[in-house]
């Protein structure tokens, strides 16, 4: 599969005229928690020409390229990359610090983690974290019987909380690394680990009554990181300087 990605990106590259600057694995692969059915979800970035960049008319600023049931690329170009830097955007942080990396242009690499040492806040990234483990709960964890593979997509999202509110840092993605933060609860680290076994060793996810433990562990963290999110100060505005110079130069390469 790994050569098929590569010849897709190559594909991506020539159709579209774009130079890919990075190209990682997003999601369950990445976490480390793959299953048997699990897609391989590929996420880049990339820039075109300075010329693309000086047209009035609007443009899109991604790609999209599901390839079938098993492989999905999708890319963010670099003047979106860099205004979601600047709003602190996880998920971006979660494709430069992925373990499975397709390709990445080393100088650009370097360059733009160092832009993230300067822009990006920890605590920024926990609003986020927080709101997606409550849609998910209000979402699919509210009924008597639940998927049990929403409970994962509750708890990731908690622990990446637990893991800012603890280390002061930005989370890491792989799972085995997240659960290595304080958890008081023991029943619910129990359960949480037990989860994350099925997961990995490939166990089914049907609907099952809900899981008492996993439901009072997320109840109680949802209730926790909104009073939380409420205490921490202002998040000071940073400047463009720093990313506009950084586009200009890459743009012009």
């Amino acid at each position: 599969m790994i050569e098929t990605i590569k010849k897709e990106l190559n594909r991506i590259e020539q159709q579209e005229k774009i130079e890919i600057l990075y190209a990682c694995e997003s999601g369950s692969r990445a976490w480390g928690y793959s299953s048997a059915d699990s897609d391989y979800d590929v996420r880049f970035i990339y820039k075109r020409s300075k010329d693309w960049y000086l047209k009035l008319e609007k443009t899109r600023d991604n790609l999209d390229f599901p390839v079938n049931d098993e492989l999905d690329l999708s890319g963010w170009d670099l003047d979106k990359t860099l205004l979601l830097l600047k709003k602190s955007n996880p998920s971006l942080m979660e494709w430069f610090n992925s373990p499975i990396i397709y390709y990445k242009n080393e100088q650009f690499f370097e360059e733009i983690k160092q832009l993230t040492d300067q822009y990006v806040s920890a605590e920024h990234q926990l609003h986020h974290y927080y709101h997606l483990a409550q849609s998910t709960f209000e979402d699919y964890l509210k009924t008597p019987k639940v998927k049990v593979k929403k409970y994962i997509y509750a708890i990731r999202p908690l622990l990446a909380c637990m893991w800012i509110e603890q280390k002061h840092e930005i989370p890491p993605v792989s799972l085995d690394e997240l659960i290595k933060v304080k958890i008081s609860d023991l029943s619910a680290f129990s359960e949480i680990q037990k989860l994350l076994g099925r997961k990995k060793s490939g166990g089914e996810f049907d609907v099952e009554v809900q899981n008492v433990s996993l439901q009072a562990f997320i109840e109680e963290q949802l209730e926790h990181y909104e009073n939380y999110i409420r205490k921490l100060p202002q998040i000071p505005k940073m400047a463009y300087s720093d990313l506009d110079q950084f586009f200009l130069k890459w743009i012009g390469e």
